[in-house]
């Protein structure tokens, strides 16, 4: 299980890479995409829309059930990898450098697991 030690994890396998003025990535964990199995569609939010902390920003559609994506922090949508929309599949092909949207104006979350924190987590979960 691949877990990078710079990357934030909420409790719903989201991660969140900080990137300095208040933006940052957010994407869906190793785990939560080997939970899934297969993705064939994502369906994301739109530029712009403003998220609060654990709203719905999309759904990802996989072989086994549709899950619901969780904004881990709150921001404004700066964009969309507008890449995964026409291949979904590169989440499970490489979940760290396929993230789903760029937020602006972030606020942390204090409730955000570090690396440490997330795999002690995952392990008790199994």
């Amino acid at each position: 299980m691949n877990v990078p030690t710079e990357l934030f994890y909420a409790k719903s396998h989201e991660w969140v890479k900080y990137l300095g003025d208040g933006r940052a990535l957010v994407g869906v964990s190793d785990h939560a995409q080997e939970e899934m199995g297969d993705v064939v569609f994502v369906n994301l939010c739109d530029d712009g829309d403003a998220l609060e902390s654990g709203d719905v920003f999309g759904d990802v559609e996989s072989i086994k059930a549709v899950s619901d994506l969780y904004a881990p922090v709150s921001g404004k949508v700066l964009r969309v990898n507008e890449d995964l929309l026409e291949s979904p599949e590169r989440i499970n092909e490489a979940p760290y450098d396929s993230w789903l949207i760029e937020l602006e104006g972030v606020t942390e979350n204090a409730e955000l697991l570090d690396a440490a924190a997330y795999t002690a987590m995952l392990e008790a979960e199994i």
